[in-house]
């Protein structure tokens, strides 16, 4: 006998969603698996998040501690970072806004080492959705990929596209919930030529950080996406146009 189970906790200032289906392991088991994910994501909050005076990371960008006092983990996400900084022409960049926040990687970061967790722990078939960034393995039971809905950025009750994907990530960048917070860090200006960026890859921090990137970058962006071996992308430009690669997957439309 296959279960699922399906778990919503409030953290990292967003809904994240869990779904663990057909699992032949009792429930229990599920929740316990559950429990170990929320676990993880409190405990990168309490050391990442920008909004806590007393993270570590925090307390790192005003120059309280040393990098050396800091978590492993702080010195792993920074030198990503880095690593990314480099890739996207310093259009991601930590320091943008004149404070160190990692934050956009470090949300898809936790949520695919959380996915690689479940993975290493036999359960096969997941979804992990932290407000719009998603890690998926396998499928859920009947089908053969996960359905992920890409929210329109100016209907929130509508989709601009519907994707079909497995063993895969997919983060988004906008501006429709938190308006012009990505900055293009060479001119210090809210980016706003492009309203959202998807970017479905390997691995949910690095697209998370490439979707930063070529929001930050603006219509330039739409040609680096192209650039990116491995990724697929999807952008909605601040005048309307949806525009997409020829790889995306979009699920077939549904017979009528």
């Amino acid at each position: 006998m296959t279960h699922s189970l399906v778990r919503v906790e409030h953290v990292m200032g967003m809904a994240v969603t869990l779904n663990l289906d057909g699992d032949d392991r009792p429930v229990y088991e599920l929740e316990r698996l559950a429990d170990d994910v929320f676990a993880w994501l409190r405990r990168v909050d309490e050391i990442f998040s920008t909004y806590k005076p007393e993270s570590e990371i925090s307390r790192l960008g005003r120059g309280e501690v040393r990098r050396a006092d800091c978590s492993p983990l702080v010195g792993e996400v920074l030198d990503r970072c880095a690593e990314l900084w480099n890739a996207t022409g310093g259009y991601f960049d930590v320091n943008a806004g004149g404070l160190l926040d990692p934050s956009g990687y470090v949300k898809g970061w936790a949520v695919q080492r959380a996915g690689d967790r479940l993975r290493a722990e036999g359960a096969v078939n997941h979804c992990l959705n932290a407000g719009g960034d998603i890690v998926v393995r396998g499928a859920p039971r009947g089908r053969e990929r996960w359905r992920v809905g890409v929210r329109h950025p100016w209907e929130p009750m509508a989709v601009a596209w519907v994707l079909e994907v497995t063993d895969s990530a997919v983060a988004t960048s906008g501006t429709y919930e938190r308006g012009l917070h990505v900055l293009d860090p060479f001119t210090g200006r809210p980016a706003g030529e492009l309203c959202s960026v998807t970017v479905v890859g390997p691995e949910l921090g690095t697209a998370d950080a490439y979707a930063t990137a070529a929001l930050a970058m603006g219509r330039p962006g739409i040609d680096w996406l192209a650039t990116l071996p491995g990724h697929e992308s999807a952008v909605v430009t601040r005048d309307g146009q949806a525009l997409r690669s020829d790889g995306l997957p979009v699920a077939p439309p549904k017979p009528r």
